[in-house]
C-alpha cells in the first residue's frame, strides 16, 4: 500500500517530463526563418528578386529577445517570411563591416551603433526595428518596438502582396 502511494506522485512526474520533452522536440523539428546576411540577401536579390525584411537588433534587448521568441518563431509568421522574403538579422552594435552596392558600412563610436543601422533606421535608434526593403533595396518602411505575430504577419502581408502600391495601411487594416 505504501509502495503504491510513492510510484502515483513518481508517474505524475515522469509524465510531466516526458510532456516537457516531447514539446521541446517538436519545437525544434518546425521551420525556421532562413536568415541571411545583408550581402547575401542583396545578391540573392539580383538573382532572384523578393523583398527584404531585417530585424535590426541589439544583444541586450529584452524585447528583441522576446521577439524572436514568439513572433519570429510563429509558424504562419516563419512560411511567410521564407515564401515571400529574404529575411535578414542585423546587430545594430555589430563590428563587422558590410560591404552594399560599393559603399561599405562600419561601427561608428560616436553613434555606438553602424553606419548601416543607423541609415536604415534614419537615425531614430529602436529596438527592435523590423525595416521592409522592396526588391530593388528601396526602403519601404521602418517599424520601430515589438511587433507579436498576428501584427507581423499583417505587415508582411501588407508589403509581400504590393497592398501598399494601392492603399494606405490604414485601409488595409480595415479590409482585413
Amino acid at each position: 500500500m505504501i509502495k503504491r502511494l510513492y510510484l502515483l506522485p513518481l508517474l505524475a512526474v515522469l509524465l510531466v517530463l516526458s510532456g516537457f520533452t516531447m514539446s521541446t522536440l517538436t519545437y525544434d523539428k518546425g521551420e525556421k526563418i532562413n536568415w541571411l546576411t545583408m550581402e547575401e540577401a542583396a545578391a540573392k536579390t539580383k538573382k532572384q528578386p523578393k523583398k527584404v525584411v531585417i530585424d535590426v537588433y541589439t544583444d541586450w534587448c529584452g524585447w528583441c529577445k522576446k521577439m524572436d521568441k514568439s513572433t519570429f518563431s510563429d509558424p504562419a509568421v516563419v512560411a511567410y517570411i521564407n515564401k515571400n522574403y529574404y529575411a535578414v538579422k542585423l546587430d545594430a552594435e555589430g563590428k563587422s563591416p558590410i560591404t552594399l552596392n560599393g559603399k561599405t558600412y562600419t561601427y561608428n563610436p560616436q553613434y555606438k551603433a553602424h553606419e548601416l543601422a543607423v541609415a536604415l533606421l534614419q537615425g531614430q535608434m529602436s529596438y527592435p526595428t523590423t525595416v521592409y526593403l522592396d526588391e530593388q533595396f528601396n526602403m519601404l518602411t521602418p517599424v520601430p518596438g515589438y511587433i507579436d505575430a498576428p501584427t507581423l504577419t499583417k505587415i508582411l502581408t501588407y508589403f509581400g502582396g504590393n497592398h501598399h502600391k494601392s492603399m494606405t495601411w490604414q485601409e488595409f487594416e480595415k479590409k482585413k
